[in-house]
This record gives C-alpha cells, sequence and structure tokens, in this order.
C-alpha cells in the first residue's frame, strides 16, 4: 500500500476515534492535509473553532498568515503537509492535557513516518516541548536547527501568537522560515545550531 493510501486509511481510523474526552465535544476530527510526501511538515498544536468546522488545519487568520510566510519562501501550502499534536478541538481553545496528547500522539507519530519530510516545523510551545521533549519556551528553542530523527527540525512561534503580538513576533517567524528555506535550497545539509543532539528524544522516543 502506497503512503498516501495508508495515510487516507490513517485519516479515516482517526474520524471515529473515541480515544479521549475530545470525541464527545468536538465537531469533527482534523487530522491533516497537504502533499504525502512534503520535504516541510507543519506541526501545530490543537484545532481551533473554524479548523473544527471545516475539518481542515490552519484555516482562519493564523492559517492565511502561514499561507503568506510559505509564499515568501517561494513555498505553496499544497506543497507542505501540515497537522497538528491533537486532532480535537479543546473546547474554548484550551490548552491540550497530557493524557490527550498521550492518546492522540501515535497518529502524529505515523504521519510524520509516512510523510517523511526532510525538515520539521514546530509552530509554538506544544508541539515544540512533545518532539524535543524539552521544557523549555519557544522564545529559547526557536531561531536554531535541531537534528531529529535524521531529519532536521526547526521550532517557530505559533501564528496565532504572532497574529496577537505583531510585527515583531511576525519578523522572527520570517527569520525562521528563512532558515527552513535555507536547508532545502542548501547543496548541504544546514549544520545543525542547537545545542544538543535530540534525536534519541522526542515523539519516537
Amino acid at each position: 500500500m502506497s503512503n498516501a493510501a495508508q495515510l487516507d486509511q490513517l485519516g479515516q481510523t482517526a474520524a471515529s476515534c473515541t480515544s479521549c474526552r475530545l470525541a464527545e465535544t468536538r465537531t469533527q476530527v482534523v487530522f491533516g492535509v497537504g502533499a504525502f510526501d512534503a520535504d516541510i511538515m507543519f506541526v501545530g498544536e490543537a484545532p481551533g473553532r473554524n479548523e473544527d468546522i471545516q475539518g481542515e488545519p490552519f484555516v482562519g487568520a493564523a492559517g492565511k498568515l502561514l499561507d503568506r510566510l510559505l509564499g515568501e519562501i517561494g513555498v505553496e501550502r499544497d506543497d507542505v503537509y501540515i497537522a497538528n499534536v491533537l486532532k480535537c478541538r479543546p473546547p474554548g481553545n484550551r490548552d491540550p492535557k497530557q493524557d490527550e496528547i498521550d492518546e492522540c500522539k501515535g497518529y502524529l507519530r505515523t504521519q510524520l513516518e509516512l510523510v517523511d519530510p526532510k525538515v520539521v516545523m514546530t509552530l509554538g510551545n506544544f508541539a515544540t516541548k512533545l518532539l524535543l521533549k524539552r521544557n523549555v519556551g519557544i522564545t529559547r528553542l526557536r531561531g536554531q536547527v535541531y537534528p531529529w530523527w535524521n531529519r532536521q527540525l526547526v521550532p517557530t512561534f505559533h501564528p496565532a501568537a504572532a497574529l496577537r503580538s505583531g510585527d515583531r513576533v511576525t519578523d522572527l517567524m520570517r527569520e525562521d522560515f528563512a532558515i527552513v528555506s535555507a536547508i532545502l535550497n542548501a547543496s548541504q545539509e544546514v549544520p545543525p545550531q542547537g545545542d544538543e543532539t535530540v534525536e534519541q528524544l522526542g515523539l519516537f522516543g
């Protein structure tokens, strides 16, 4: 079975998932969207209201900012893969709970394995902490490249944070997107800039 077919099958399984309390309050599961063989995979936190209604990640104002930042490095939304740590919206957009993350992270792990991107870009604290297994805020982790399971991981702010905080955070995100562009366009890999190798840690550990 092809990777695309396996992703589709996994999405169908997730659509009827009742493993945690979020199944009781969601409108629909927001599994993921994009190219099954993308070079870039984005990992966000959880669906919001618009995503819960439409069934697709990053479709509101945060999604428009993400699209704009992609366009600035010459990448179309259809060329990347976008997913979240949680596939269902937490009520009132509250923070994810640890037991919800634990129940849902297997879907994300398989998505990462099947898409097999060159670069993983985490959006915000929850996704970054889950994949890097580091209890450090996104402000300190962003702007660097971390080797992660034979890939490069680049953390950045969640687009919603940039919308709340204004141009300063958006400009920092631009710097992080430029790092991703440099990795993809370099004839050889950009040397890791993080302060430790994390291949033995993270979502697969």
